[in-house]
């Protein structure tokens, strides 16, 4: 695009210098009619004109000549002097109108699917940046809009045909539970586990298509309010139990009592729970979960670290919505792509963030907080 113009100097030189133009035009035409009037050459030339044009007597042209032109010369200089200032004004206003019907084409091109480029006069540089960065901008949305959309309906895809999976299993279950009443007791448990396990499985698979469908309504009104961090954090260490013992993995939590976070409870639980959550599902088995938490100038900064790497390429995308990692297309494993996009969306409400890290065999989540 050039070099980065942010002001319209240029434009107002111009304009400045046109004005100024008209201005001189003006007084320069009325000075020199001025001139011309009051010299006797321009008397006789009149009155010649009066003689031959319109046939008039040398004493009837005299006496219309001092009637009507030289009692009245300030007023016909002055109305002279005003019509050509009109019509300069008209030509000046024309050529304002020009930078206004340039602003308009850019418009045109930036609401256009066409990738025509956005070119302005040099004065209007800065508009011009102005523009096709929003056009960049709006390009980059739509980009990303149906790069979400496109992961959005694979996802789906992969979902309903995940669903097939556990349910024809269920159904085949239950239907050799039926027809064969006298299965013995250690062989129908066993069925009957299968059939629970898969039925589980379905379950979260459509909690995943809940996921999807009311992504859009996460927003609403943060009620905030002082909230204790370690017990947070411990509460939900509890709650990630079974998966956390069906990985043979644990949770550490090393951080100070008394820690106080300032945000909406819920949200925030939401926060720490699905950065967890996702640490639990792809870390490495029977590694250890750590988080540690500490305040420095009115923010609390929490690390959640696991054993386990990403790819440099896709630390940036994991943040996305509708995106998961490749070991996410595991049956048993892996959500909807919507537990970071979403705790990364609550931690920039409340004024905080989200990153991630990837090196030395482990993946770090920092999570900065207000404090306060």
């Amino acid at each position: 695009m050039g070099k980065k113009r942010t002001d319209y100097s240029a434009l107002e030189r111009k304009i400045y210098t046109k004005v100024a133009l008209l201005c001189a035009s003006a007084f320069s035409i009325a000075f020199l009619m001025s001139v011309f009037a009051k010299n006797y050459k321009a008397g006789d030339f009149i009155l010649s004109v009066l003689r031959r044009v319109f046939g008039m007597a040398r004493e009837d042209s005299v006496r219309f000549y001092y009637q009507y032109f030289r009692s009245n010369l300030e007023f016909l200089l002055f109305a002279t002097a005003l019509v050509f200032f009109v019509i300069l004004s008209r030509f000046l206003m024309s050529q304002f109108a020009k930078y206004f019907n340039e602003i308009n084409g850019g418009l045109d091109t930036l609401a256009g699917e066409k990738d025509d480029v956005i070119e302005l006069s040099p004065e209007m540089a800065s508009m011009e940046y102005k523009l096709t960065a929003i056009r960049q901008a709006l390009e980059k949305r739509e980009r990303e809009a149906k790069s979400a959309e496109q992961r959005k309906n694979d996802l789906v895809m992969y979902l309903a045909h995940d669903i097939r999976t556990p349910l024809t299993s269920v159904i085949g279950y239950l239907n050799l539970l039926n027809e064969s009443p006298d299965i013995p007791r250690e062989q129908r448990l066993n069925y009957t586990n299968i059939a629970l396990d898969k039925a589980n499985r379905l379950e979260g698979l459509v909690s995943e298509f809940f996921d999807i469908t009311r992504y859009s309504f996460q927003s609403g009104a943060i009620m905030k309010k002082p909230i204790d961090l370690c017990l947070m954090l411990a509460q939900i260490t509890d709650e990630l139990y079974p998966p956390l013992a069906a990985g043979g993995k644990e949770i550490a939590v090393d951080v100070p009592e008394g820690l106080t976070i300032y945000g909406d409870p819920d949200k925030l639980a939401r926060v720490f729970n699905n950065v967890l959550k996702n640490a639990v599902s792809y870390g490495e088995p029977g590694g250890t979960i750590e988080v540690t938490a500490s305040e420095s100038g009115g923010a609390v900064t929490v690390f959640i670290s696991n054993p386990g790497y990403i790819p440099e390429n896709k630390i940036a995308s994991i943040f996305e919505k509708f995106y998961r990692l490749d070991s996410a297309r595991s049956p048993d494993t892996g959500g909807a792509g919507l537990g970071l996009a979403i705790a990364k969306e609550i931690a920039a409400a409340h004024g905080g963030d989200i990153r991630a890290e990837s090196g030395g065999g482990k993946v770090v989540f920092t999570v900065e907080l207000p404090s306060r």
